[in-house]
């Protein structure tokens, strides 16, 4: 079992659990559920302009620990104050130390997109997500089938959440339906290896229809990064390890929109 299963097994029984003290009804009954989403792709889509979506994320598997003075509202709000355009919130809780509660107390302030990044294999995850307060999910094509894909991806719309759906490989694009899932990002990480390399992006960039929104995710954190990610005609970037371990937060995340504002 490598360590993506383990992910997924662990992300089953946690399911599990949860359908045995929490029910569809219920969530259907939080306040949340029931509010209408902000557009998360129009936010990220600027013209001629990348777009940055900051991450709050506790750990990884591969890292461990990234920010031990974690505090998910505070981090919110530096990113807000910075005018990042979206918000991603790891909910998971064994492997990233997040919570689906995160969403709920940063969405209390929030005036930005919300995006929940989880392993999402099951539809309770997605009501779960709106919910708490997302406007966007996350789906991740290496561990969905073309019809889960597409099942989840109609479930999100008609409850008015995003769908970000995310691939790492060439051999992902044939599951994909673009007219249907037009915000598509690109892992620079392989969930199975842990390495990371952002050529990754300008690779499969390529062969991304024209009318898709993308999204480079895992590895940015130079002026060289997002010179090539810009190059590559991506839309937008997903910025969370290199934010986490800065110590002065604010002053990473503006020298980061800095870089993503020259045009050299």
């Amino acid at each position: 079992m490598n360590f993506l299963d383990k992910i997924l097994d662990t992300k089953r029984q946690e399911i599990e659990f949860f359908l045995q003290s929490a029910s569809l009804a219920e969530l259907k009954d939080k306040s949340l559920y029931s509010r209408e989403c902000s557009n998360f792709k129009q936010a990220i889509h600027q013209a001629d302009k990348l777009s940055l979506i900051a991450e709050v994320k506790k750990a990884s598997p591969s890292k461990g620990v990234l920010r031990e003075n974690f505090d998910h509202i505070q981090i919110a709000e530096v990113y807000q104050s910075c005018n990042v355009q979206a918000i991603s919130v790891l909910t998971d809780k064994q492997y990233f130390q997040g919570d689906p509660g995160f969403l709920k107390d940063i969405r209390a302030s929030a005036k930005v997109p919300l995006l929940r990044k989880d392993f999402i294999i099951n539809e309770i995850q997605i009501h779960q997500a709106k919910a708490f307060g997302a406007d966007a999910i996350l789906l991740i094509s290496e561990i969905l089938s073309r019809a889960q894909i597409q099942e989840f991806t109609c479930l999100a719309g008609e409850l008015g959440l995003s769908v970000l759906l995310e691939l790492h490989s060439e051999q992902q694009l044939e599951k994909i339906d673009f007219a249907r899932n037009s915000i598509i990002g690109i892992n620079n990480r392989n969930l199975e290896s842990f390495i990371v390399d952002v050529n990754t992006s300008c690779r499969i960039a390529k062969l991304i229809p024209e009318t898709v929104t993308i999204v480079s995710e895992s590895g940015i954190n130079s002026m060289e990064s997002i010179a090539l990610i810009r190059n590559a005609k991506i839309h937008a970037v997903l910025v969370g390890e290199y934010f986490m371990r800065a110590d002065n937060l604010k002053l990473s995340v503006n020298e980061f929109l800095q870089w993503m504002n020259n045009e050299n």
